[in-house]
C-alpha cells in the first residue's frame, strides 16, 4: 500500500506551507487523483485518518478527493478519448501512437487554515 507514503509527502508538503505562511492547523486539503494513478481513494482515506491523529498540524483536517478522467491523445489524428474506456488505441482512427495527457497525477488542488 503506497498510499500512505503519499499521505507522508503529502503532509510534508502541508508542514512547508503551514511554516511559510505561520499557519497553526490546517481545516481541509483537496486532492485531485487521477483516474488511473493507481491509488485507491478508499485505501487513501484510511491512510490519512491513520495519520492525522499523529500529526497536530492536520489533526483535526479533513481531505477531499477529485477524480480526474484520464485523457489520452492520439498524434495521428489529433483527437483526445477517454482512456479508461478505450484504453491505448485511439478509437477515431485505431492508431496506436497515443499517449496520457491527464490521468495518472495527484496533486493538492486546495489549502485551507484555521
Amino acid at each position: 500500500m503506497h498510499e500512505l507514503g503519499i499521505i507522508v509527502h503529502i503532509t510534508k508538503t502541508l508542514q512547508g506551507v503551514a511554516e511559510e505562511n505561520n499557519l497553526s492547523e490546517i481545516a481541509s486539503v483537496t486532492l485531485e487523483v487521477g483516474e488511473v494513478s493507481a491509488i485507491v481513494p478508499d485505501y487513501l482515506t484510511d491512510c490519512w485518518e491513520y495519520y492525522k491523529k499523529k500529526f497536530p498540524l492536520i489533526e483535526n483536517a479533513q481531505m477531499r478527493i477529485e477524480m480526474l478522467p484520464a485523457v489520452t491523445y492520439c498524434e495521428s489524428c489529433k483527437e483526445t478519448y477517454p482512456t479508461v474506456e478505450y484504453g491505448r488505441q485511439c478509437p477515431h482512427c485505431g492508431s496506436w501512437e497515443t499517449y496520457l495527457v491527464t490521468g495518472d497525477e495527484c496533486n493538492i488542488r486546495e489549502i485551507e487554515a484555521q
